[in-house]
């Protein structure tokens, strides 16, 4: 058996299996959108959000409207809202 069977870092955050990378100090938030309806709804709301800087992954869901968003550092709202007004949809607030 490995020394360390753990799942879990020295800094005591879990980790999943070996491919998937984990963003050291990366702030991960989740917003709820309303409007979303299809897959093509989401890729306009991820594809907006994307652009703003520091964003490194979006993940929307039409089905729940909830947007989850990793960046390095936490964002500013109002800039949030901005995009996804741009995509043609409604920032309910954060989650």
């Amino acid at each position: 058996m490995a020394e360390n069977s753990s799942c879990c870092t020295p800094d005591g955050s879990c980790q999943t299996s070996g491919d998937t990378a984990v963003e050291v100090g990366a702030v991960t938030s989740t917003y709820k959108v309303t409007g979303m309806t299809c897959g093509h709804c989401e890729g306009a709301v991820s594809s907006e959000i994307g652009e703003i800087s520091g964003v490194s992954a979006v993940q929307a869901v039409a089905a729940s409207g909830l947007v989850t968003v990793t960046s390095k550092a936490p964002l500013d709202e109002a800039a949030v809202r901005a995009a996804v007004d741009e995509a043609g949809y409604e920032l309910a607030g954060r989650v």
